[in-house]
């Protein structure tokens, strides 16, 4: 298996979880915002960690375990920057780009999971 440097799903969930993180301190900082922007910063920051825990994994069903975790991960990310951008405290641009961000983790996330697991049900 590549290392984290060589592996695109590794490399895109850092770019995430920087996002998360740089939003995370403009909100609290300019907005106010604390309850919803800290439940992303620890759904964002999750992805990553747990894609870095599974290319070290010890055996397929560890890595398959660890890679759905972080599609949930990715799941929930997806639900709070829908509730920022819906309840103002993001603008459409910024949700947007995010969103998209997002929804690609989750699509290449969803492959690595339903191959992983031999396409079955996930």
């Amino acid at each position: 298996m590549k290392t984290s440097d060589e592996n695109l799903i590794a490399t895109k969930s850092k770019a995430f979880a920087i996002r998360c993180i740089n939003l995370y301190k403009y909100l609290t900082d300019n907005k106010k915002e604390f309850v919803m922007v800290k439940q992303l910063l620890r759904s964002g920051t999750s992805i990553g960690a747990n894609i870095k825990e599974a290319i070290r994994g010890q055996s397929k069903a560890d890595f398959g375990a660890k890679m759905n975790i972080a599609l949930k991960e990715s799941s929930e990310s997806e639900y709070w920057l829908e509730l920022l951008y819906e309840t103002k405290f993001i603008k459409e641009n910024e949700a947007e780009s995010m969103l998209s961000d997002c929804r690609e983790l989750i699509k290449l996330l969803t492959s690595i999971v339903k191959t992983t697991f031999g396409n079955k049900e996930i």
